[in-house]
């Protein structure tokens, strides 16, 4: 489940990132000084990241055992800019460290297992 975790933060922050810089940067730069340069390789970068986003969004929902509306309004996030942030630390509080302290417990109340004697 950490994998996944790890996963989830990385590519939430990369594509908040990515996306401020094209909302921020990219569009006034089309709008005001008729540059479409950083709106066309921002704005495919940002398209590539949040399908790899949306993938590893769905997979932490998925382990999380979520409900639709929490990974609804997770799988959005990329789409608003800043709200990737915000949703990643409400996730984090409400639902992932929950289950990251629930599956330590889980792994430190199971015995381990026996090691077999090598002769």
């Amino acid at each position: 489940m950490r994998a996944d975790v790890l996963r989830y933060r990385v590519m939430a922050y990369v594509t908040g990132v990515v996306l401020m810089i094209l909302c921020f940067v990219g569009i006034p730069l089309q709008v005001f000084a008729h540059d479409n340069a950083v709106v066309n390789y921002v704005g495919t970068t940002h398209g590539i990241l949040y399908l790899i986003y949306l993938v590893t969004a769905y997979v932490l929902a998925r382990r999380l055992r979520l409900a639709i509306a929490p990974t609804v309004v997770l799988l959005l996030a990329g789409t608003i800019p800043v709200l990737t942030f915000v949703v990643e630390r409400w996730m984090t509080r409400a639902y992932i460290n929950p289950a990251l302290q629930a599956e330590q417990g889980a792994q430190q109340a199971s015995p381990a297992p026996a090691q077999p004697q090598s002769w």
